[in-house]
């Protein structure tokens, strides 16, 4: 059974910056459709960023020009968040898919305020 574990999550002011990364244990986390959600209180959770095996992204309009989402090894992914503001405030949910086969980290808490 795969984990994975974020991390780099923490309190930014508007305008900062912020990397968080996810580290997969039991899985090649490159060989599965990876990426990040996340779930703002009261709001459904949404798509953040993807990147299939391939290397193919995706980004959530919300995000797009902002965030960078990349593959360090075959075991870690990051999340490359810049430009950030207060509706980027959300708990994020590293993911990895393959088939009917799907992990999701237990989230890390990001909050961007002044």
């Amino acid at each position: 059974q795969g984990q994975l574990v974020e991390s780099g999550g923490g309190l930014v002011q508007p305008g900062g910056s912020l990397r968080l990364s996810c580290v997969a244990s039991r899985i090649i986390l490159s060989l599965y459709r990876s990426g990040w959600y996340r779930q703002a209180p009261g709001k459904p959770r949404e798509l953040v960023a993807e990147i299939t095996t391939r290397g193919t992204t995706t980004y959530g309009e919300s995000v797009k020009g902002r965030f960078t989402i990349s593959r360090d090894s075959a075991y870690e992914l990051n999340l490359q968040m810049t430009s950030l503001n207060p509706e980027d405030t959300a708990v994020y949910y590293c993911t990895a898919r393959i088939g009917t086969v799907d992990y999701w980290g237990q989230g890390t808490q990001v909050t961007v305020s002044s």
